[in-house]
């Protein structure tokens, strides 16, 4: 897929990245690209592999996510928990985080040996919404029961990001404090990436304040039934 292909040449074409942007953006009104049906029969241009590469590349808000850090001002506690199916994205993120200085808390699972996830991503919750942590971490092999098990603790807000994109707005709009990624969907260096968006990108608030809230008074609802 153009995606995979994007994220592998990634780091190479780097120097070149607002080449390829800069590229694109004057292309845009002349070339002729592909097209596909978007939202509600819209026609939609598509140069996937170029936009894929510039993303994966220098990141959805410019940034070069190349060389991986996670490194913030403060140290932070990070929990992380995954099945048989994340464990070893789960195992080589822990690594990344505590080499950039910050604490890992590692609810399991230990080993690739088949194990149910909800009992883990409950925990990992649990340690974000207690104060334990401050961003929680929960992988399998789509991530996505995983962000469904997190969220079905109360003040949690799991968002499964397997693309940059989706980082960035789980975390600017939705003010995500869990992070669900499949270890059989993202590359090592493709988490690593969405790692840090997530981890970096701040709460952008203001109108997205009033729907924050309103999560929780559905939960609040629901929680009295």
């Amino acid at each position: 897929p153009a995606s995979i292909a994007a994220s592998e040449m990634a780091c190479a074409i780097s120097s070149i990245g607002p080449l390829v942007l800069a590229i694109v953006s004057s292309c845009w009104a002349t070339c002729a690209w592909p097209t596909k049906t978007g939202v509600r029969g819209s026609t939609v241009t598509s140069p996937t592999l170029v936009l894929a590469i510039s993303q994966q590349t220098i990141g959805t808000n410019g940034r070069d996510l190349c060389s991986f850090a996670v490194s913030t001002s403060q140290q932070q506690t990070i929990a992380v928990g995954s099945d048989h199916a994340g464990f070893e994205l789960k195992q080589h993120l822990i690594g990344v985080l505590e080499r950039a200085g910050h604490v890992v808390t590692d609810f399991g699972t230990h080993s690739t040996e088949s194990v149910d996830y909800p009992p883990i991503c409950a925990a990992v919750a649990r340690a974000v919404r207690d104060g334990k942590a401050q961003f929680g971490i929960v992988m399998g092999g789509s991530g996505q029961g995983e962000q469904i098990a997190a969220n079905k603790v109360h003040g949690v807000r799991a968002a499964l990001c397997n693309d940059l994109y989706l980082a960035e707005m789980a975390r600017s709009h939705n003010n995500a404090n869990v992070l669900s990624m499949g270890g059989r969907v993202v590359t090592f260096d493709q988490a690593e990436k969405i790692l840090e968006v997530f981890m970096t990108t701040e709460y952008e608030g203001g109108r997205h304040e009033r729907r924050v809230a309103q999560l929780a008074e559905i939960e609040q609802q629901e929680g009295a039934r």
